[in-house]
């Protein structure tokens, strides 16, 4: 079967975080589309302390990734800004900031589950027509497919609730939606994690990795429809807000039927500093996975969200998943041979 049939022929599990990946707020600090879009913009800008403390900037481009060595993001040197666009250096990039905010804007009538307001006489998209863009052209496309809602905040109830309005065709840009038959549990759930074991909860259920590390891996994988987890915040700062302290992600390569994507900002392939714990079930049928370093699965499995992209283009959620089905072909090829690749470009 060719790379491109066996893509068609895979079920895509698509696990996604809320703020700033497909929600441009957080309701955990409280900021609106604003604050949060000056917050994003202080993560991916860059530079270093000069002389006396000034700074400097090294590229007047926002990039996910440092443009040269010993460039450092403006949040990891001065911290996350809210007002990042609005006083200081951050005001270089006050008319990207302007022109994404205008980008953000709810066209026609507000709608209380779907639009939110931010400055006097505003209202912006709740969740960005990116994601509803995927949702749409994946069912069009006859694609099997559920989404996991996977966040540290609270904001999990809004925002499926937001998801079935725009699924009962109520979103002004996506009627069409109303044929997605996808049903949405409004019910959140919970993942915790502990060194013994990781325990979900979600109304009635329950499952733990304690006795075998792949039930989590098998709901995951028959997953239907939209629903929602929060994750374990304190377990990650706990763990000094590294990989495997992060939200647990299982991958089976032996599983030719399921390609599980997680898809979030602050993914990133330094280990020390990013919020997803993928673990690879390296033998067919085992029940204890490996830890797998961000840099394996990065465009795999792994998205580190370019949230300006995302507001800018209707089409990003779209070809990120894609570039993962070409490299999922590849790294599967590559576990076929026992000898996994360690790092991708995504090319």
């Amino acid at each position: 079967m060719s790379g491109g049939a066996a893509q068609r022929r895979r079920r895509l599990v698509l696990h996604v975080d809320l703020n700033n990946t497909v929600v441009v707020a957080d309701t955990v600090t409280g900021q609106g589309p604003r604050a949060a879009l000056n917050t994003f913009l202080s993560t991916v800008t860059w530079g270093r302390a000069g002389a006396a403390g000034k700074w400097e900037w090294l590229s007047d481009r926002p990039s996910l990734c440092p443009p040269c060595p010993g460039a450092l993001s403006y949040c990891s040197a001065r911290g996350r800004d809210p007002s990042f666009t609005e006083a200081g250096p951050g005001r270089r990039f006050r008319s990207l900031h302007a022109r994404h905010l205008q980008l953000l804007e709810w066209p026609g009538r507000p709608h209380d589950a779907l639009s939110v307001p931010g400055e006097p006489g505003e209202r912006y998209h709740l969740i960005l027509p990116s994601f509803f863009r995927l949702l749409d052209t994946l069912h069009r496309n006859g694609r099997a497919f559920a989404v996991v809602f996977r966040t540290f905040g609270t904001d999990l109830p809004r925002a499926l609730q937001a998801v079935s309005s725009a699924l009962d065709g109520q979103h002004p840009q996506f009627p069409t939606l109303r044929d997605v038959a996808l049903p949405v549990d409004l019910t959140p759930g919970q993942i915790r994690c502990s060194k013994r074991e990781v325990v979900l909860t979600r109304g009635a259920e329950r499952l733990a990795t304690r006795e075998d590390g792949r039930k989590l891996y098998n709901y995951f994988s028959s997953f239907e429809g939209i629903g929602g987890f929060q994750d374990h915040f304190d377990w990650w700062a706990r763990n000094n807000f590294c990989s495997r302290g992060g939200k647990p992600l299982w991958i089976d390569p032996h599983d030719p039927d399921v390609h599980h994507i997680f898809i979030d900002d602050n993914i990133r392939l330094d280990d020390a500093d990013t919020i997803v714990h993928p673990q690879v079930f390296s033998e067919q049928g085992s029940s204890s996975p490996r830890s797998a370093p961000t840099s394996e699965l990065y465009d795999v499995c792994l998205v580190q969200t370019d949230l300006l992209e995302a507001i800018a283009d209707e089409d990003y959620f779209l070809r990120c998943v894609r570039r993962c089905e070409e490299n999922y072909d590849r790294y599967l090829a590559c576990m076929k041979k026992d000898t996994p690749s360690r790092q991708w470009d995504g090319q």
